[in-house]
């Protein structure tokens, strides 16, 4: 019960409008991922970036079980297996950023495209969290369930041998 796992990996491409450069955006994603992307939308206007609250303005995809654990391995192969400490937050989740889409295997630079960054957001569990979400019976979890920087980074580092720094 004490060991940890990837939940969930969260890929997400924020590219500011819609139309044109979403849908690229949209084709890369699924691309990388294998998965179908959902767009995100705005939640408040910004005029000065000429957003409006409720346009389309990014896409995500939410990746589980052993194609988050493949993934993963392919994007950090791109950070070179290194990732801050202030990456991390106070339950052993941790963020990174990947700059240009071409960084991926099989990917290539295309002028009509251009380049896409993207967020990558790692949730990381042990078993049993479970009773702390679901609806009928939900109860609190344990302080012993709960996954620190320190646990997150061992994990890393024994799985995919990445340096925490």
């Amino acid at each position: 019960m004490q060991d940890l796992f990837v939940d969930k990996v969260v890929v997400h491409m924020g590219v500011g409008e819609s139309g044109e450069k979403l849908t690229k955006g949209i084709d890369i994603l699924q691309t990388i991922t294998g998965n179908t992307p959902v767009k995100s939308i705005a939640k408040r206007t910004n005029p000065a970036f000429g957003i409006r609250k409720g346009a389309p303005i990014g896409c995500l995809v939410t990746l589980r079980g052993a194609v988050a654990t493949e993934f993963l391995t392919r994007a950090l192969a791109i950070v070179d297996r290194q990732i801050p400490r202030g990456h991390f937050d106070g339950r052993g989740n941790f963020s990174f950023g990947v700059e240009e889409h071409t960084d991926f295997p099989g990917m290539s630079y295309d002028p009509q495209i251009g380049i896409y960054g993207m967020d990558v957001n790692v949730v990381l569990s042990r078993r049993g969290v479970r009773i702390s979400r679901r609806h009928a019976g939900r109860k609190t979890l344990p302080h012993c369930q709960h996954v620190t920087v320190a646990d997150a980074a061992a994990f890393l580092k024994a799985k995919f041998q990445v340096e925490v720094r």
